[in-house]
Order: structure tokens, then sequence, then C-alpha cells
């Protein structure tokens, strides 16, 4: 009876020991999405739960601010990296973001154009011997502990404006999700709407920089975003335009802007949603 006593206090002791290890291990963990200040552009860098590494757009011309900014967040790698489409204040940088960090996979809507951004982006995946996965609607992304799914675009559109080609992207993580929507319009949006694709989502990355011709109230009724972002910086367009901001705000949508505040960060972990400033409207 002494032995099985002392065996069973030798048990006790051990458990405490190794408890608070296993709730550690068991707390969830975050995940991150940044909303890159880039000026006029859109890119956004996400860090998954499981340390995965997913960068949407690398801003103009110049990539060296989001280098800067990926190497001041520690990264070392790219697990997968999207551009939305081809227009040059959103894949200007990825050119030099692929010189600067291995890159497992490119996605990018089947549709291209002529402009030298372009043309140093397919370069620049050529040289990493990779090969451009096409982004399109019902595509899911390998992203351990989120579900990360393309829910657009869903059609073919016309090559002389690029903008609703844009790939839409939906991640969710726990009860949590983003809508990252490039630069897609309002035919894109609808179409979206219905061919039923699952958009709802706490946040969306406004489409466009805020231009009139995106975010449309058919949109916004399929997401019914609590918060919104909006990646603008100095431009000669008006954006964001009246009319958006009007829509958003009679949603009662809490907005958030890169011009306004800088780079807007949003940490998860699946329950609780939180972002490093507050919204400004």
């Amino acid at each position: 009876m002494r032995k099985i006593k002392m065996l069973m206090v030798a048990v006790i002791v051990f458990m405490i020991a190794i408890l608070p290890g296993i709730v550690t291990d068991a707390a969830p963990k975050n995940m991150y999405v940044h909303f890159i200040n880039v000026g006029q552009g859109d890119s956004i860098y996400i860090k998954a739960p499981n340390g995965e590494d997913i960068l949407i757009d690398g801003g103009n011309k110049d990539g060296s601010d989001v280098v800067a900014y990926l190497k001041k967040q520690k990264v070392k790698d790219i697990e997968i990296m999207i551009a939305t489409h081809p227009d040059a204040d959103h894949i200007g940088g990825l050119d030099e973001v692929l010189k600067a960090f291995p890159v497992k996979s490119v996605y990018a809507p089947k549709v291209g154009n002529t402009t030298q951004a372009y043309k140093d982006f397919l370069v620049a995946v050529k040289n990493k011997k990779l090969t451009i996965k096409v982004a399109k609607a019902d595509v899911v992304l390998p992203i351990k502990g989120v579900t990360a799914k393309f829910v657009g675009p869903v059609k073919s559109y016309s090559t002389s404006d690029t903008n609703d080609w844009s790939a839409v992207l939906k991640v969710t993580y726990g009860k949590k999700s983003f809508l990252f929507t490039g630069d897609a319009e309002t035919r894109a949006e609808a179409d979206m709407v219905k061919a039923k694709k699952d958009l709802r989502a706490d946040v969306l990355k406004v489409g466009h920089h805020g231009a009139k011709t995106s975010t449309s109230a058919t949109l916004l009724k399929a997401v019914k975003p609590t918060y919104a972002v909006i990646s603008v910086g100095k431009n000669a367009y008006g954006h964001p335009t009246s009319e958006v901001l009007n829509r958003l705000k009679s949603y009662k949508v809490k907005v958030f802007r890169t011009d306004k505040q800088g780079t807007i960060i949003a940490t998860t972990n699946g329950t609780t949603l939180t972002f490093n400033v507050k919204p400004i409207y």
C-alpha cells in the first residue's frame, strides 16, 4: 500500500510539472494581418497561426519599402505570394520581394498586360524557377490552421481592364474572417454574389482604394463587414471617394485608412479581433 501511495504522489507531482506546458500549447495562436502603408497601392502581409508567411501584392514600382517591412517582421521566406492583378500599384514591387526572399508558390489570375512592371514580375518569377499557379474562384491555398480560398474571379473578363480579374481571397481563422478584394469592381462583385460565393467576412479590404466603381451595396450586403480597411495614398483620382465612404457609413462599417493611420495591423486568435489603431469612422 505504501508503494502505491508513493507512486500516486509521483504521478501527481509529474502532472503538476507538465501541466503548464500543456496549457501553453493548447492556448490559441494568433494570426496577424498587416495592411502595409505603401501609398497609393496595395500590399498585405499575413502571418498565419502556424507560421506561414503570405504576401498579397507588393505596392508600386519601388518594392524596397515592402522588403524592408517584411525584414523588420523577421520574415525569412514566403510560402505564398499572390499578385491580385497586373496593375503596377499592386505588383510593382513583387519583383524586388522575389529577389529578396525564397518564395515557395506564386498565384495570379490568368491575365496580363504589357507594362514594364508586369514584365519585371514575370522575369523575377522565371528567375526563381517558379510557375505561376492560376488564382480563380474555388482554388484553395494550403495554409495550416486556416481556410484560405479564392472566391473570385468567377469568370473571364475583357483584357482591356484587368481590375475585374482581381484575385479575391477569403481567409477564415476560427470565427473570424477577412476578404481581400484587390481592385475588383462592381461587375466582378455582382458576379461573385450571383455565383453564391461565401463572401461573409468581419474585415473587408476595400476594393480599388475606395474608387466609386467598387464596394457596391450588393457586395456590402453579402459581406456584412464590421471593419473595412482602405489602402490608399496621395492620388489624383479622388480615392477614397465620398460615395464609398458614405456607403460604408450607411452600413455602419468601421473604417481604417493607411493614408491617415499608416500600416494597419489586425490580430486575431480565431475568437477575438483587435487592431493596432482605432477606426477613424
